[in-house]
C-alpha cells in the first residue's frame, strides 16, 4: 500500500487550481447553495465571530474564490471541507457556489475537515481535542497514527487529548481565551478538579504569565521543577510556537541560537498568504 501523505500538504491536491483551466476541464461547477448539507463531521462548532463577519462581507463583494469540498448524497451534496465559505455564502445571499465533488468515506470527510480547520481558519482547543478524540474512537487505532497524519508531534496530540479531562469551567476559558494553550498544560500536570479549578482562578485573578503558573503550581505541589534549564527553554518555545500556530492559523517554527533566531510562518496558497499578511499588519 503507498504510503499516505500528511493531510497538511494534501488538503490543497484535492482542489483543482481553475484559474488557468477551462471550466468544464477544472473539476468543479456552480451549485446551489440550498442543494448543499453540513458535514455531519465537522469539528467547528461555533462559526460567530468579528472573523466571519469579515468573511461574509468578503464573499458578498467578491463571491467564494477557492471551491468548495463536497461528496455526492441521495439527497445532494454534503460538505467536506469549506464550511466557513458556504455558510458566509448563505449570510452573504449568494445563490451558487463553486464545488469540487470527491467521493470520501466517513473517517476522511473528518480528516479533511480537521485538517481545513487547523490549516486556513483554526480550531479553538477544545473543539480540536474533541475531533482528535473523535478520530481515535472512530478508527479504533492509536496517537501515533493520528499524529503522522497530521504532521505533529505524537506529544502534542496526547497534550490536546488532556484538555478533555479538565473541568468544564476550564475548558470554557480556553474557548473564550481566557486561558492559553499553556496554562491549560500546567492546569492538566494537577492531580485532582479542585487544584486546577483553584489555580485557574489565581491565573484569572491575578493575569498569571505561564511561566509564573508553573512556578506556583511546582510550590504548590511541594516538589522542585524535573525539568533542567534547557529543557524549561524548550518547553517554554514549545508553547510559544503553539500559540503562535493558533493564532495564526497555520504552522509555525520558532528558531533559535545563542540570543538570535527565527520565526517560520508556513503557507500551503496564495490565499492563505493574504491572509496571513492581513492578519500581520492588523
Amino acid at each position: 500500500m503507498p504510503k499516505r501523505k500528511a493531510l497538511g500538504k494534501g488538503l490543497s491536491l484535492l482542489i483543482p487550481e481553475t484559474e488557468d483551466l477551462p471550466r468544464q476541464e477544472s473539476g468543479f461547477f456552480e451549485c446551489p447553495v440550498e442543494a448543499i448539507e453540513p458535514n455531519p463531521y465537522q469539528p467547528r462548532q461555533s462559526f460567530q465571530s468579528p472573523a466571519f463577519d469579515e468573511l461574509v462581507e468578503s464573499v458578498r463583494e467578491k463571491g467564494i474564490i477557492t471551491p468548495l469540498l463536497v461528496t455526492k448524497t441521495e439527497e445532494g451534496y454534503r460538505l467536506i471541507a469549506g464550511e466557513r465559505r458556504w455558510r458566509a455564502a448563505q449570510k452573504a445571499g449568494l445563490e451558487t457556489v463553486p464545488v469540487v465533488v470527491k467521493e470520501v468515506s466517513p473517517i476522511e470527510s473528518l480528516e479533511l475537515a480537521l485538517i481545513e480547520n487547523i490549516h486556513r481558519k483554526d480550531l479553538n482547543p477544545i473543539e480540536e481535542a474533541q475531533a482528535y478524540q473523535r478520530w481515535l474512537e472512530d478508527t479504533d487505532t492509536t496517537q501515533d497514527v493520528l499524529a503522522k497524519k497530521l504532521g505533529k508531534d505524537r506529544s502534542t496530540v496526547a497534550n490536546m487529548l488532556r484538555l478533555l479531562k479538565l473541568p468544564k469551567v476550564v475548558q470554557q476559558d480556553l474557548v473564550e481565551d481566557r486561558l492559553s494553550m499553556g496554562h491549560a498544560r500546567v492546569l492538566a500536570g494537577l492531580k485532582t478538579p479542585e487544584e486546577q479549578k483553584a489555580l485557574r482562578d489565581l491565573i484569572i485573578k491575578k493575569s498569571l504569565s505561564v511561566r509564573q503558573t508553573e512556578a506556583l503550581a511546582t510550590r504548590k505541589q511541594g516538589t522542585r521543577p524535573a525539568k533542567s534549564g534547557k529543557e524549561e527553554e524548550a518547553h517554554y518555545y514549545r508553547s510559544l510556537t503553539e500559540n503562535l500556530r493558533r493564532d495564526l492559523g497555520t504552522k509555525v517554527e520558532i528558531r533559535k541560537r545563542g540570543k538570535k533566531g527565527s520565526i517560520i510562518i508556513h503557507f500551503y496558497s496564495d490565499e492563505e498568504l493574504d491572509r496571513l499578511l492581513e492578519h500581520l499588519s492588523g
